[in-house]
């Protein structure tokens, strides 16, 4: 029980928690509860955050400007291919209609490259069939060197693989025949073929890597959308389950204090000894309130001074809470289980708020002089909760409306159940069951 209940704090004390009220509730970007809630949330439009990372892999020419550097890679094949046909001394020996037509062929063949990603087959394709013309016209002694890259090309943008089989088994039949039937055979020809197929390979190779690291990046994007997803929603929950304590504290101490004042205000001049009582019982309950605010801010700054906070109101409290309203004016009758001593602390803590919450109800809207009973009870591994009013009085105060929602949400997070309804005489009756180790109730 706290010093206020034992009547030794002094009035420097009250002042002190009134500077603290001051400095701890104090929200500079909005005003009240709202904006303090509010500041749980990450603000990504904030200048601090930035969502690019700081390391970026490294990206070459190819990756960067793919279609220059295409266009770059199809001349410089065509200029070795022009320089392998000069090299062989057969362009002093062709007619000027063969030398148009192999620059021609090589022309095509080559600047064909600038399509090797988007139509891999269709280039290779083109390719193959042009170093047959130019073998068979005896332009070259072998393939044009554009062969070595639509390979290359093949196995890595050709996403259907009967076709990527295919351009590779006609371009390897191709030297076959060139190197072990037109031509003598060498030993550097199985070589050649061999080569062939390897550059066919790595691009394959390459192609399968890319796709396991494209893989790689969706399920890391997808990780972190859920990561994102969940850290929101636990956000949202604790934005909630701060909304609902700051509720239950400020709505029963208020709706306890703004009762009084009116109770004070009407009796002022005929009984000063009643004002007076009543003065005292909100100057009681807004101190109770400063030191619930301060357990609660001392909870969400940890690093905090932990001195001084008290704990949080449990089951046993609430002959507390049941006395401060029988001093405000309500008539309550209290059953409470003996069994209910050492609950988890959620549970407790929920007993309590329950109970807090619904009489704060029957107060604003059943009036002073209606009669609650609240019986709390141990049951079944259980805690079974049921406050209900006479119904002979019918007052309504400005409420929020958030009351009933957060004791439903309260009770769901255990895995309890609560139910409110009306008794046959017309009163307000709350009943919820709460299990003590967790599961259903």
């Amino acid at each position: 029980m706290d010093n206020y209940c034992c009547g030794e704090r002094s009035d420097s004390d009250y002042e002190n928690q009134l500077q603290w009220a001051d400095d701890t509730l104090a929200i500079p970007t909005k005003r009240g509860i709202a904006g303090f809630v509010d500041s749980m949330s990450l603000d990504t439009h904030s200048p601090q955050y930035d969502p690019t990372p700081a390391w970026q892999p490294f990206r070459g020419p190819f990756v960067r400007w793919p279609r220059s550097a295409d266009t770059l890679l199809a001349f410089v094949a065509l200029a070795i291919t022009l320089s392998i046909w000069n090299s062989r001394g057969v362009t002093a020996e062709a007619v000027p209609i063969a030398k148009l037509a192999a620059v021609v062929l090589f022309f095509v063949s080559s600047l064909a490259l600038i399509w090797r990603r988007r139509y891999p087959f269709n280039v290779h394709a083109t390719i193959v069939l042009a170093s047959v013309i130019a073998i068979s016209a005896n332009f070259l002694g072998g393939p044009i060197f554009a062969m070595s890259i639509s390979l290359y090309s093949l196995g890595r943008y050709e996403d259907r693989d009967e076709r990527s089989f295919l351009g590779v088994g006609a371009a390897m039949a191709l030297l076959i025949v060139d190197r072990f039937i037109i031509s003598s055979p060498d030993p550097g020809d199985a070589t050649s073929v061999l080569l062939a197929f390897i550059v066919w390979y790595v691009g394959r190779r390459v192609r399968f890597r890319g796709e396991y690291l494209q893989l790689l990046e969706e399920r890391a994007e997808q990780a972190e959308r859920e990561q994102s997803a969940e850290t929101e929603k636990a956000v949202n929950a604790e934005r909630t389950s701060i909304a609902r304590e700051l509720h239950d504290i400020v709505a029963h101490q208020v709706s306890l204090m703004t009762i009084q004042a009116s109770a004070a205000k009407v009796v002022a001049k005929k009984n000063p000894d009643a004002a007076q009582a009543a003065m005292a019982s909100i100057e009681g309950a807004g101190r109770q309130a400063l030191d619930e605010l301060r357990h609660l801010m001392g909870v969400l700054r940890p690093d905090r001074d932990e001195n001084g906070k008290i704990p949080q109101p449990g089951a046993n409290d609430v002959p507390r809470l049941v006395e401060e309203l029988k001093k405000a004016g309500l008539v309550v009758q209290l059953h409470l289980d003996p069994k209910l001593q050492s609950l988890p602390a959620r549970v407790d803590l929920s007993v309590y708020r329950i109970v807090q919450e619904a009489l704060t109800n029957i107060m604003k809207h059943a009036g002073m002089g209606a009669l609650a009973t609240v019986s709390i009870r141990s049951e079944k591994q259980c805690v079974h909760i049921e406050i209900e009013d006479d119904g002979t009085e019918s007052v309504s105060l400005p409420g929020s409306g958030h009351g009933i929602v957060g004791m439903r949400e309260r009770a769901e997070i255990l895995g309890g159940t609560l139910e409110i309804g009306i008794t046959a005489a017309g009163g307000f009756r709350v009943q919820a069951v709460l299990p003590i180790e967790g599961g259903r109730a």
